[in-house]
């Protein structure tokens, strides 16, 4: 299954809001994330904040179960309601638009280890 990884800039500022997201998708939005994460083939996903001296960055980790161009593509041109929501907080909190970048920013894979 493909793995996606990318780094989001949390805004200046911005921290506790990140927080409060995540707080919110783990438990009053739950359910709804989780329909949301099916109707994509994503089988899991997790996010990490890093400190660093140029601010904070959130890492997400993200495992598709298939055809992730056309997974992105249409989470990108999704308008259902908590898909929008989802959209517009990771905008309001990093500046980067769903709808433009559906993968978030572009990363390159350096190495990787595997035991299989």
């Amino acid at each position: 299954m493909p793995l996606v990884v990318r780094a989001f800039p949390v805004l200046p500022g911005r921290e506790k809001q990140v927080r409060e997201f995540a707080a919110e998708m783990a438990g009053g939005r739950k359910a709804e994330a989780a329909a949301f994460y099916r109707s994509f083939g994503v089988s899991h996903e997790s996010w990490h904040l890093q400190h660093t001296e140029h601010g904070d960055w959130v890492i997400g980790v993200t495992e598709v179960s298939d055809d992730l161009e056309k997974k992105a593509q249409a989470y990108a041109t999704s308008e259902r309601p908590f898909d929008r929501w989802f959209k517009d907080q990771v905008q309001r909190l990093t500046g980067i638009d769903p709808d433009v970048e559906p993968l978030g920013p572009p990363t390159e894979t350096l190495f990787e280890f595997s035991e299989s």
